[in-house]
């Protein structure tokens, strides 16, 4: 876990630039009918905008309320390491999985004008993105960024 204001912008940067890229080749390629060359070429496509809307949701709304849930009601400072990550990567996950699935029935609207049907594509596309993104987030991209943000950055070694 990140220790200072620092560490914590650059694991933001990295576990968000994974989840982002996962999820947007995951929801164009449930648009386009399967994953495809055309389908993750798409995502690439959309993926800078997505990103910078994600970074900026998590960094200045998502992170201070889940960590505050998550301290108030779930851990203590002084639990597990592998405990606290647990529950703030959940924390994060549900308010990011509803915000950027709205982002994403936003984006179909504009490019397919479907403006009528936002509100269905969004209340949709939650649940779709919420089974993918919870285990991807504690089972794959949040243990990888993890190792590769301590490989990259040794405790100690990025100062506040």
């Amino acid at each position: 876990m990140p220790q200072n204001k620092r560490e914590s912008l650059i694991f933001t940067v990295m576990m968000c630039f994974t989840m982002v890229f996962v999820m947007s080749i995951y929801n164009v390629s449930l648009h386009m009918g399967g994953l495809s060359v055309a389908s993750v070429q798409q995502a690439w496509m959309g993926f800078p905008i997505a990103y910078i809307f994600a970074m900026c949701c998590d960094w200045f709304v998502v992170s201070k309320a889940a960590k505050g849930f998550a301290f108030r009601f779930l851990v203590k400072p002084g639990d597990n390491g592998l405990k606290i990550a647990i529950c703030v990567s959940c924390c994060m996950v549900i308010p990011m999985v509803i915000i950027m699935s709205l982002y994403g029935a936003l984006e179909v609207a504009v490019s397919q004008g479907l403006w009528s049907q936002v509100g269905i594509i969004w209340l949709t596309n939650i649940p779709k993105n919420f089974i993918v993104a919870l285990p991807l987030q504690l089972l794959i991209a949040g243990p990888l960024v993890r190792k590769v943000f301590r490989t990259l950055f040794p405790e100690g070694k990025v100062l506040a």
